[in-house]
C-alpha cells in the first residue's frame, strides 16, 4: 500500500437544512468547465427515501474551485426523492442524466432519463426508462456507460419481493441491464437477470453493479456482495449475455460498492478493501474504511499500485465518482465527517497524473 494522494478541493458539509450531500457524477462542458451533479437532501431526515433533488456545482479552473450548489432537477408531486445521477455525453452532443426516482406511493423506484441540448442550462421533461411503477430497482451514481459503438448501458439491480400479496423491498438483488441503441430515445432490458451463485448463502445477492468496457470490447460487471469480495462477470456481446458471476479475489469488500473507470490514460478502481471479518469493529464506519484507488497500466488486467484516498479508521467513505481530466483525476465520494453515518457529506479530491506513479 502506498501513501495518501490528492488534495481536497471541495467538502460539502451537512447542515440543519441539508442533512445529507450525496452521490454524484462529473462531465466536461463544451466551455471547458466541469459540472458535478449530485443528490442534495432536504428536510429533517437523511435516509435513502428522504426528500432529495439533483443539484450541481461547477468548476471553471479544472477542479480547483467550485461554485455554490444550484438545483438541476427538482422533485415533482409524485416523487419521494431523486438520487444517484449519472452524467453522459450523448451521441448527438447533448448531456444526458440518468437518475433514480422513488415514488410517494408504494414500494416503487425506477430509473429515469432526461437530456439537455444547452450544456445543462435546461433539461427535457424526464421520462421513465421502465414503463411501470410496480417494482423497486436500484441504480448507482456514475455507473451508466456509453460503449464505443454508441450503445448506452445502465446497470441496475432488482429488489422486489411479494409478501401476503403485496410488493415489498427485497434486500437480495438481481443484476439487470437496460440499454438504448438510439441515443436515449427508447430503452429496453437486455439479457437474463442474474443472481449470485448459491444464492441461499447470501443476503445481498448482487447489488450496485458497475460496468467497464475493455479496450477489446468486452464488458466487465462487478457487483457488491456480502461474500467478502466483489463478484464479477463478463459479456462478449455488448451486454446481451453474461458469464456466471464469481468472486474477484483482488477486489475484497466490506459489502460496499466499487467503481472502475479510465482516467489519466490509466484504469482506476476506487473501493473499500477490507472485508467485514470476525472481530472487526464496523459499527461507526460500516466497515467502509479506508478508501483506496488501485491503478492499472494494462486496461484493468492487473492493478500493481494502490494508494490511499482516505485512511482515517474513524470515518467511512463510499459511492465514488471518477472524472478524467487528462493530466489529473477528480474523485468524489461520501465522507462520514466525524459522525457514525457514512452517507453524510460530500468530498471531491483532485489527484495529479504524476501522483499515480509515485
Amino acid at each position: 500500500m502506498n501513501k495518501l494522494i490528492g488534495k481536497d478541493v471541495l467538502f460539502l458539509h451537512t447542515n440543519k437544512n441539508t442533512p445529507r450531500n450525496g452521490e454524484g457524477s462529473f462531465i466536461r462542458l463544451n466551455n471547458g468547465a466541469v459540472m458535478f451533479a449530485y443528490t442534495k437532501f432536504s428536510g429533517s431526515t437523511r435516509e435513502d427515501d428522504a426528500p432529495a433533488c439533483i443539484s450541481a456545482v461547477y468548476s471553471y479552473d479544472d477542479g480547483e474551485n467550485w461554485s455554490a450548489p444550484e438545483a438541476v432537477i427538482s422533485r415533482d408531486a409524485e416523487a419521494r426523492n431523486l438520487m444517484c445521477p449519472s452524467l453522459i455525453r450523448m451521441n448527438n452532443g447533448d448531456i444526458g442524466i440518468i437518475f433514480l426516482k422513488k415514488m410517494m406511493d408504494g414500494i416503487n423506484a425506477v430509473p429515469w432519463f432526461t437530456r439537455s441540448s444547452d450544456e445543462g442550462k435546461t433539461f427535457s421533461e424526464p421520462k421513465r426508462i421502465i414503463p411501470d411503477y410496480t417494482d423497486y430497482y436500484v441504480i448507482e451514481n456514475d455507473h451508466t456507460i456509453k460503449l464505443k459503438n454508441g450503445r448506452i448501458l445502465i446497470p441496475a439491480n432488482y429488489h422486489t419481493k411479494e409478501i401476503n400479496g403485496k410488493l415489498d423491498y427485497n434486500n437480495h438483488g438481481l443484476k439487470v441491464i437496460f440499454c438504448s441503441d438510439d441515443d436515449g430515445n427508447t430503452w429496453r432490458e437486455i439479457g437474463k437477470r442474474q443472481d449470485i451463485p448459491f444464492s441461499h448463502r447470501s443476503n445481498t445477492g448482487l447489488q450496485e453493479t458497475m460496468l467497464y468496457e475493455t479496450e477489446d470490447g468486452r464488458i466487465r460487471a462487478l457487483s457488491r456482495t456480502d461474500m467478502a469480495f466483489q463478484y464479477e462477470c463478463f459479456s462478449e456481446d455488448r451486454g446481451e449475455n453474461w458469464t456466471i458471476p464469481e468472486p474477484n479475489r483482488f477486489f475484497s469488500s466490506p459489502d460496499s460498492p466499487l467503481l472502475m473507470k479510465r482516467a489519466c490514460s490509466l484504469t482506476l478502481a476506487v473501493f473499500n478493501p477490507i472485508p467485514n471479518y470476525t472481530t472487526r469493529d464496523g459499527e461507526k464506519a460500516w466497515g467502509r474504511t479506508p478508501l483506496v484507488c488501485a491503478v492499472s497500466d494494462n486496461d484493468g488486467k492487473s492493478f500493481d499500485r494502490i494508494y490511499f484516498l482516505e485512511d482515517d479508521p474513524e470515518n467511512g467513505y463510499c459511492y465514488p465518482a471518477i472524472f478524467d481530466g487528462g493530466d489529473y483525476a477528480l474523485i468524489a465520494y461520501y465522507h462520514s465527517d466525524n459522525t457514525d453515518f457514512p452517507l453524510n457529506s460530500l468530498k471531491i479530491k483532485k489527484i495529479l497524473k504524476s501522483e499515480f506513479y509515485k
